[in-house]
């Protein structure tokens, strides 16, 4: 919040340094937050090693996920920028690459649900 506070400070005087500062502190918080991520992936791995689940669809899930908040934060800076234009670029382009990577996995999910129907 403080950064906050002083970004719309700064941005009157010099906007480019509001910038900056908007951009700092989300990368700050991001880094702070490795931590925990790395942990939160760690159980989510270890849950689907006990559940007997194909780590290839635990490590597409997770990629999914990284490409859905990059794209979201790669977004929501250039917003901040003035250039919205291109941010719904940004979030059109991680949809689209979460598609991709979900198709393998749709293709299980149907396959599955196809052999479950009595035929």
């Amino acid at each position: 919040m403080i950064a906050t506070f002083l970004a719309l400070i700064v941005k009157e005087q010099k906007p480019n340094f509001a910038f900056l500062l908007i951009v700092f502190t989300g990368a700050a918080i991001f880094l702070f937050l490795v931590d925990q991520i790395y942990q939160i992936i760690a159980m989510i791995q270890k849950l689907a090693a006990n559940a007997r689940v194909n780590v290839v669809y635990v490590e597409t899930i997770l990629k999914i996920i990284g490409i859905a908040y990059i794209a979201e934060f790669a977004a929501q800076i250039t917003k901040d920028a003035g250039q919205g234009a291109i941010a719904s670029k940004i979030e059109l382009g991680g949809k689209i690459l979460i598609l991709a990577m979900a198709i393998p996995i749709l293709t299980v999910m149907i396959e599955t649900i196809i052999r479950l129907i009595p035929g």
